[in-house]
């Protein structure tokens, strides 16, 4: 599986920003997606993720504002952004796994080479 991610951008806070995660390979459906972020000096962390059958998780800090979607018809995973924040800049990193719990990111055997997003104040 191959992954591409892209929809990063600088955006004013209270904005939105939809990313997209194309995945190559014909096992997409099967895969549990992730969206992972990193900040700058920080250690990157679990955005939010959503199973193969079809099931939502989302870290506190995002929850109520961020939505996780996939269309397996495009091979594609989507992470629509609202109301962010300046503490939303990161670069976003998207994953595919095929099992194990979606919040470690040892679970997790694709990566996709990452999106910054900044919010400015």
């Amino acid at each position: 599986v191959q992954l591409q991610a892209s929809g990063g951008g600088l955006v004013q806070a209270g904005g939105s920003l939809r990313l997209s995660c194309a995945a190559s390979g014909r096992t997409f459906s099967s895969a549990g997606m992730g969206w992972f972020r990193q900040a700058p000096g920080k250690e990157r962390e679990f955005v939010a993720a959503i199973r193969s059958g079809g099931s939502t998780y989302y870290a506190d800090s995002v929850k109520g504002r961020f939505t996780i979607s996939r269309d397996n018809a495009k091979n594609t995973v989507y992470l629509q952004m609202n109301s962010l924040k300046p503490e939303d800049t990161a670069i976003y990193y998207c994953a595919a796994g095929f099992g194990g719990s979606y919040y470690y990111q040892n679970n997790y055997a694709y990566w996709g080479q990452g999106t910054q997003v900044t919010v400015s104040s």
